[in-house]
């Protein structure tokens, strides 16, 4: 048995366990590989930085001698791609055991930029380096002070941020309880249950930087298997005893003379009262399922269910069933059961983008799992091209090319080829139905809604027992739905594929200083503000994650932000005992800056100006709320550290500025 070990002043770890006699399996894992990050297990194997240099110009010669090849973003020529292959078949039977472990700055940017074969900036080597699960966010070091032991974090949901802030408060030294109002963790992906429900981002990107996961079976997981991974997550990392499962959190109030959160919380055995001295809230947005009010609801006498309160005791086999949306959910769903039921009607107000991804559907080989566990450092390398192509290498689709957008729908040229790709992918599927063409084709450009990958959604709606319908519910009816076009839909069974109503802690109770409601500050929830997403003035040591204007909406994962904003949290935390503080805020004149920055930047987007797009981007008064506008390695920089002088900081009851 071969045994790579990884040390480093972070952490040792075995990894790479590759039995000698696996020969069989090696050269299966070498041959699926994919050839950027397998040259850069070649690297790391070896030691050798020469083969950075061979292979950068091998690159460029093949791309010049064939310049029309049709490459995907990060693909290598096929000869490129070859002579990788024999490489590793060359020196990996007697080379698993890494010479390097540790890129320096320099190489690793280096190695990043031959293994997407693209210009990858020197602002990104830390962030992809993290990203990639090179380096932990750091713990507890010798140059922070202990954290007193009655400093204690109240956690608000328990999904993959409130995991996510267990495992890096615990790992930091803070004392903490996780309040979880279901019966299980996992938070989406515990209460989604629905057939073909699915991750939208690429499995081997969409976790934790911290805990990478060599074993997915699918290119983009399904639910109930990344469930599987957040329950791994928190066995692995001992969080459990710290969660409280069916414990509702109510409110929270903060009390000056204490400089202390009172946490109401309703569990089994009634009300009870949490004193905490900081809240991270990781309840998500997309919370409350939204079913529209359409007349007759009562009278109808099959069944109705949403999504997010699936009943798989409810019989579907050869039931006519309509199904309300076209948006992620809705596509899921329908690819699912259309070869289930008798008759499948979906409607629609308004269509999205559909773009093609092979991989949503596909199962990773298992010798592409051999190579994640086993070739040394691949699967970090694998995680990297695979971030690099799916995150801000998409920054310039949703912004406006003024010129360009009052002629055409598209936003700018960088959008429009996007929705040349979506387009074609449209007829080739739909040839045969241009009627189905016509109803499916948004009149907006990508990005002014959510993109939508197909799971097999376009091959269920060419078929015969399946309807498309360009309209909306009228009424509800004993035995069926009439639709705005007066048609009528006979039914057995209504789906509700209607997503969920926009919360941003509108459910919650938030008392801050002097009395202030979060509900009042945020104008009902219709206006939510915050300081980097993440704080408000008034409310010291409260923390919001997947704030207002802190989705990754370009790209990337919602993976990346929540890691973002649980660092930024716990580093400020750590500020305040480092230096003995009792509470922290944003300052009111540094949030309303940061904001004004956020307008500004917005107002250069699809998601601002979506043309006739509707939908959950913006909020009542038409402004983007949602949408994060930096790149996410400028946003993971502004969220390093603490910036002091943005900061209103107390030791002990104090007046405070004025909030405005």
């Amino acid at each position: 048995m071969t045994t790579s070990v990884i040390s480093d002043d972070r952490s040792t770890r075995v990894v790479n366990p590759v039995p000698d006699a696996d020969s069989t399996q090696l050269r299966a894992a070498i041959d699926v590989a994919e050839p950027g990050p397998l040259l850069m297990t070649l690297v790391h194997a070896t030691g050798d930085r020469a083969l950075l240099t061979e292979f950068r110009e091998r690159l460029a010669a093949a791309k010049a001698a064939e310049p029309d090849q049709d490459l995907a973003p990060g693909q290598y020529p096929r000869d490129v791609a070859d002579e990788v292959r024999r490489r590793a078949h060359e020196i990996l039977p007697n080379r698993l055991d890494p010479a390097l472990r540790d890129p320096d700055e320099s190489l690793f940017l280096e190695m990043a930029r031959v293994a997407t074969d693209d210009a990858v900036g020197p602002e990104y080597e830390p962030y992809l380096r993290e990203q990639s699960g090179f380096a932990y966010l750091p713990g507890p070091g010798a140059d922070h002070r202990p954290v007193p032991p009655d400093f204690r974090v109240a956690v608000v949901g328990a999904g993959m941020i409130g995991i996510n802030a267990a495992v890096k408060l615990a790992e930091a030294g803070f004392s903490y309880r996780v309040f979880e109002a279901g019966d299980d963790i996992g938070g989406t992906w515990a209460r989604n249950t629905y057939p073909g429900a699915a991750v939208d981002t690429p499995s081997h990107f969409y976790s934790y930087s911290f805990e990478l996961n060599p074993d997915w079976s699918k290119f983009y997981p399904t639910g109930p298997e990344y469930l599987r991974y957040l329950h791994h997550v928190a066995d692995k990392y001992a969080i459990r005893d710290n969660i409280a499962l069916s414990h509702r959190v109510l409110g929270c109030t903060w009390v000056e003379e204490r400089q202390i959160w009172r946490v109401e919380v309703a569990g089994p055995c009634g009300a009870e009262v949490y004193e905490a001295n900081a809240v991270i809230t990781a309840t998500g947005v997309l919370n409350s399922p939204s079913v529209p009010e359409v007349p007759g609801r009562e009278s109808f006498a099959g069944t109705t269910m949403h999504t997010a309160e699936w009943d798989d005791s409810v019989e579907l086999d050869g039931k006519r069933v309509v199904v309300l949306g076209t948006g992620c959910t809705s596509v899921q769903v329908v690819a699912s059961l259309a070869e289930r039921v008798e008759h499948l009607d979906v409607v629609f107000r308004q269509p999205h983008w559909i773009a093609p991804e092979r991989g949503v559907v596909s199962e990773v080989a298992d010798a592409a799992r051999w190579a994640m566990r086993h070739l040394p450092y691949y699967q970090q390398w694998y995680r990297l091209v695979t971030h690099w192509f799916t995150a801000d290498k998409s920054y310039a689709v949703p912004r406006i090319d003024e010129e360009w957008y009052a002629n055409h729908v598209s936003s700018s040229p960088a959008n429009d080829a996007l929705m040349q790709i979506c387009l074609r992918y449209l007829h080739e599927q739909l040839a045969d139905r241009p009627d189905l063409v016509e109803i499916l084709t948004p009149d907006f450009p990508p990005f002014a809604k959510r993109i939508v990958k197909d799971p097999g959604f376009l091959a269920a709606a060419r078929r015969d027992d399946v309807a498309l319908h360009r309209a909306t519910f009228e009424r509800i009816e004993p035995d069926g739905v009439r639709l705005s076009n007066g048609e009528f839909l006979p039914a057995d069974v209504i789906i509700w594929a209607t997503g969920f109503r926009l919360e941003y802690l509108s459910f919650l109770d938030v008392v801050g200083r002097g009395g202030v409601t979060l509900s009042e500050r945020w104008d009902g929830g219709r206006d939510p503000r915050a300081h980097l997403g993440v704080t408000v003035p008034g409310f010291p040591n409260f923390f919001v994650s997947a704030g207002p204007n802190a989705a990754p909406n370009h790209g990337g994962g919602h993976n990346v932000t929540s890691e973002e904003h649980v660092h930024y949290a716990v580093a400020c935390l750590r500020h305040l005992v480092d230096h003995g503080y009792t509470a922290v805020e944003p300052t009111p004149q540094a949030t309303r800056e940061y904001n004004e920055r956020v307008d500004a930047e917005l107002d250069r987007t699809v998601w601002q100006h979506p043309g006739t797009a509707n939908g959950y981007y913006r909020n009542a008064a038409g402004r983007a709320w949602v949408s994060c506008p930096w790149r996410l390695v400028d946003y993971w920089s502004m969220l390093r550290e603490p910036d002091p002088d943005a900061l209103l900081l107390h030791r002990g009851p104090a007046a405070p500025e004025a909030a405005d």
